[in-house]
C-alpha cells in the first residue's frame, strides 16, 4: 500500500503562490530524482483532455509537483450525435495511445474517467447509452476489456478537486467553484480537520451548455446582438432560478473567507485579464474588474488580442511566453464562447460580493489537474 498523501501540498506551491509551474510542451522529462509519473484522461463536455504528472518523493514536505504535459482535443461529446462520438472516441484513444506509446507511461499508471457533466447532461437528455457505448468502444479499440473507466458523480470530482487544488493551510477557509463545460461543481468543507464531510456546491450550467442554451434561443441569428441580448436572457434565468438558490443553500458565505475559481473559464479569463502575471498559476482579481472584462468582451474585443495584450510587456521572454499562453486561449474559446464563460463566472461572483463583508477572488489557471491528484492519491493509497 503506497501512501504518498501528497494532495495537501500538491498544490501548494500552485495556489496563492507565485510560484512557476514548469510545463514540458513537446516531451515527458522528469524534474525529481526518485518520482513518479501518472496520466489522468478525463472525457469532459466538451472534449477529451490529458494531464501527465509528475510526483517526486517528498511531495507532501517538499511541493514535489510538476506538470509534465497538459493538451486536450475539443470534441463537444454533450451534443451526442454521431460524429462527436466518433471524434471522442478517436481523442480518446489517440491520447491514451499517446501517453502508453510516445511518453512511455505503464498502463496502470493510467487513470480514466468520465466527468460529472457528462454523466449529468447525460442523464438529462436520456442518453448514458451513449457513455456506455463509449466505455465499451475504447476498451475493445484499446485491448482492455477490464480496463476501469469511471463515471464520476459531482460529489466525488468536486471533493477530488478541493483536495488537488487548495492548499491545507487555506483548506478549511476556501469555497471552491470549478466551471467546467457542462456543469459547475465546488464547494466546501464545513467542519474543520475532516476531509470527508464535504458541503457540495453544484450547478448545471458550464461555458459550454451557456453557450448551448444561447444558441438554441438565437433561432439561426448568430449576430453579435442578438446574441448579446440572448445570452443576458439565458444568464439573468440561471441566476434567478439556480445561481443564487446554490450559493444560499450551500451555507459557504460566512464560512469562506477566500472565493477560488477554477476550469478553462478561469484560466482564459486570468490569462487574458493579466497577461504581465503570465508566471502565476493563481491570480487575484476583483468583481469589478471582472464586470470591466465582460463589457471588453462585447464592446471592444479587439483590445483582448495577443498582440494588443502584450504590448506594454518589456521582457522579451516573458511577452513571447503570454502571447502564446494568449493566442492558446482564443484557440480554445471564441468571443461569444468567453462571453458565455465569463459571464456564468460574473453572475456566480455577484453573490459573495457585498458591501459588509470583504472576499478574496482567485482564479486558478491550472485547476484542471487538481482531480487527477487527489484521484491518483486516492487510488494508489487503497
Amino acid at each position: 500500500m503506497l501512501h504518498i498523501n501528497y494532495r495537501y501540498a500538491v498544490l501548494a506551491f500552485l495556489l496563492f503562490s507565485n510560484t512557476l509551474v514548469v510545463l514540458a510542451q513537446n516531451t515527458v522529462q522528469p524534474k525529481y530524482n526518485n518520482s513518479s509519473v501518472y496520466t489522468g484522461i478525463e472525457v469532459g463536455s466538451k472534449g477529451v483532455k490529458m494531464s501527465i504528472i509528475e510526483i517526486g518523493k517528498n511531495a507532501q514536505s517538499t511541493g514535489a509537483f510538476n506538470i509534465l504535459k497538459d493538451t486536450s482535443v475539443n470534441t463537444d461529446f454533450i451534443s451526442f450525435s454521431d460524429p462527436t462520438f466518433t471524434a471522442t472516441l478517436d481523442g480518446l484513444y489517440g491520447l491514451y495511445t499517446k501517453a502508453t506509446n510516445e511518453y512511455k507511461i505503464p498502463r496502470k499508471r493510467i487513470f480514466t474517467v468520465i466527468s460529472s457533466g457528462v454523466k449529468m447532461q447525460a442523464e438529462k437528455d436520456k442518453k448514458t447509452r451513449n457513455v456506455k457505448a463509449l466505455i465499451d468502444s475504447f476498451r475493445l479499440r484499446i485491448g482492455e476489456p477490464e480496463r476501469i473507466v469511471e463515471v464520476v458523480d459531482v460529489m466525488q470530482e468536486a471533493r477530488l478537486s478541493h483536495l488537488g487544488i487548495v492548499p491545507d493551510k487555506r483548506r478549511f477557509t476556501t469555497f471552491l467553484i470549478d466551471i467546467g463545460s457542462g456543469n459547475t461543481k465546488g464547494g466546501f468543507f464545513p467542519d474543520g480537520m475532516n476531509t470527508e464531510n464535504f458541503k457540495l456546491f453544484q450547478l448545471n450550467w458550464g461555458t459550454k451548455s451557456t453557450y448551448n442554451e444561447t444558441e438554441k434561443r438565437c433561432d439561426g441569428d448568430m449576430s453579435m446582438p442578438n446574441f448579446s441580448k440572448n445570452l443576458s436572457r439565458v444568464l439573468m434565468n440561471a441566476e434567478n432560478a439556480d445561481i443564487i438558490y446554490a450559493v444560499n443553500a450551500s451555507g459557504a458565505y460566512p464560512l469562506s473567507d477566500n472565493i477560488a475559481v477554477s476550469g478553462g473559464i478561469a484560466w482564459a479569463t486570468a490569462t487574458l485579464m493579466h497577461p504581465e502575471l503570465i508566471d502565476n498559476p493563481v491570480i487575484s482579481i476583483t468583481f469589478d474588474e471582472l464586470v470591466k472584462f465582460n463589457e471588453k468582451l462585447l464592446k471592444n474585443f479587439p483590445a483582448l488580442s495577443a498582440d494588443f495584450l502584450t504590448s506594454t510587456i518589456k521582457n522579451p521572454e516573458q511577452k513571447m511566453q503570454a502571447m502564446e499562453e494568449i493566442k492558446r486561449v482564443h484557440k480554445v474559446f471564441d468571443q461569444k464562447s468567453l462571453m458565455s464563460g465569463a459571464g456564468l463566472l460574473w453572475k456566480i461572483m455577484r453573490q459573495f460580493e457585498s458591501a459588509f463583508e470583504t472576499k478574496q477572488f482567485y482564479l486558478v489557471k491550472n485547476g484542471q489537474v487538481g482531480w487527477v491528484s487527489a484521484y491518483v492519491d486516492e487510488t494508489i493509497s487503497n
